[in-house]
């Protein structure tokens, strides 16, 4: 496999909650789809999960090298995590248009909370 593209971000903990608590801004069905919120639950640490799932979204556009806008939407980018495994990129409309026009066939995803932040890395892989 072949070196596409990488793109990292970090995400205030207090910063998402901030965020998520703000009545004008409806971040969460905004960003996360029913899926991803069944996924992360609602625990004390949901803001935490909200925070690396949040990051790893804002990550992977840049790996696209795009943003949000230009035809890709935040819910195009959806990180899946099942119990006991490494967390997945699954795209769609325009994230996946994007990176199918850039060769892309696999993503590398690492989450990782440390110190109030979330932080996420991500590679794009193609053959």
């Amino acid at each position: 496999m072949n070196f596409i593209g990488h793109g990292i971000d970090l995400v205030e903990v207090a910063e998402m909650r901030r965020w998520i608590d703000d009545p004008r801004n409806p971040l969460v069905p905004r960003c996360f789809g029913q899926a991803e919120l069944d996924e992360i639950g609602n625990g004390t640490d949901r803001v935490e999960r909200l925070a690396g799932r949040f990051a790893a979204k804002e990550a992977v556009l840049k790996a696209l090298g795009t943003g949000f806008g230009a035809g890709i939407a935040f819910t195009d980018v959806v990180i899946h995590r099942a119990p006991g495994a490494a967390p997945e990129v699954q795209l769609a409309g325009g994230a996946l248009k994007t990176a199918a026009a850039l060769g892309i066939t696999a993503w590398r995803l690492s989450i990782s909370h440390a110190g109030g932040l979330a932080m996420a890395s991500v590679i794009a892989l193609g053959p």
